[in-house]
């Protein structure tokens, strides 16, 4: 009977310890697999884990967890991404995912970006706009309708005016102010103003196309535009003025008189010209046989240095 206890005793012991072993073999199985560890962690991890990067991070860092096919990773981040918000505990900071319709947003309950499709309003992400307001485009919110003289806007700036009114720096104006002016389009351009020159000097004093066979006649004198007017602006001023003169007379050449002078002249320009043209051709001659001679010396100078380098070297 004895026999039997001890052996059932002994058994039992024998049980346990086994029991125990393979508990210890899977705690240190368990332990390696998993990889925690403070060494070597990279990128702010103050833990990490070789199969799931950091598990927490250095403080006023976020811990944000990408996902790599079925399994998540860990990475330590100054500020979350866009679609995140952030939250700070005692504990850790984490980035916590937005609404399926938040580009970015405050908390879960308040966006500040929406996506495509989506209007902001008051931290809401709508596909159409409450009434009194239209969703703008460019900022992607919803904004106050156009005022009535407006048939477009983008927020309080209108772009194209009701019929009847005019467009200026984002409002309309039934009629557009001082030094303004519409144009076709309908908006209100600035109002340009005639500029002139200063007036050139007074012409010689001739009456009739002539400045001889009279005592009094008139002098003209004139002056540029700069900048024509538009429709609405100041127009230009006289550009030509004139006033009367008076000369010595004298008596106008007659006509076949004139025609022989001016033939005179004309052969006078001819002759000169002639004298002009042979001039040239001298001061071309000149400069030939100048060049010439020229080369002619610099032959013979260097004859006499090749002949003197000759003798030199015979000697």
């Amino acid at each position: 009977m004895q026999l039997q206890l001890i052996s059932i005793v002994l058994i039992l012991h024998c049980m346990e310890y086994t029991n125990c072993q393979h508990q210890d073999s899977r705690h240190r199985l368990n332990k390696q697999g998993s990889g925690v560890s403070s060494q070597g962690c990279q990128g702010g991890c103050q833990t990490c884990s070789v199969y799931n990067g950091c598990l927490t991070c250095k403080p006023k860092l976020f811990i944000h967890l990408e996902r790599d096919g079925m399994r998540q990773i860990g990475v330590c981040l100054p500020s979350c991404p866009n679609g995140f918000y952030g939250t700070r505990s005692p504990d850790r900071n984490d980035c916590i995912k937005c609404g399926s319709e938040c580009e970015s947003c405050f908390n879960r309950h308040f966006c500040l970006h929406c996506r495509a499709g989506s209007y902001l309003h008051k931290g809401k992400c709508m596909e159409s706009c409450p009434d009194g307001l239209m969703p703008s485009e460019t900022k992607k919110e919803c904004v106050p309708a156009c005022p009535a003289d407006c048939d477009s806007c983008d927020s309080d700036t209108c772009t194209r005016c009701a019929p009847g009114h005019y467009l200026l720096h984002g409002q309309c104006y039934p009629v557009c102010p001082d030094d303004f002016e519409p144009n076709n389009l309908n908006e209100c351009i600035p109002t340009v103003h005639c500029d002139v020159g200063e007036w050139s000097e007074w012409g010689p004093c001739s009456r009739s196309g002539k400045t001889c066979g009279f005592k009094r006649g008139e002098e003209t004198r004139t002056r540029k535009v700069l900048q024509n007017p538009s429709p609405m602006g100041s127009p230009c001023p006289m550009t030509s003025d004139k006033r009367e003169c008076f000369v010595k007379r004298k008596r106008c050449k007659p006509k076949g008189q004139r025609r022989r002078e001016k033939k005179k002249h004309l052969n006078l320009q001819d002759k000169d010209n002639g004298e002009a043209r042979r001039e040239r051709k001298r001061e071309r001659e000149k400069e030939t046989i100048d060049r010439e001679a020229s080369e002619s010396r610099n032959k013979t100078e260097h004859r006499r240095r090749r002949d003197q380098s000759r003798d030199a070297g015979t000697v």
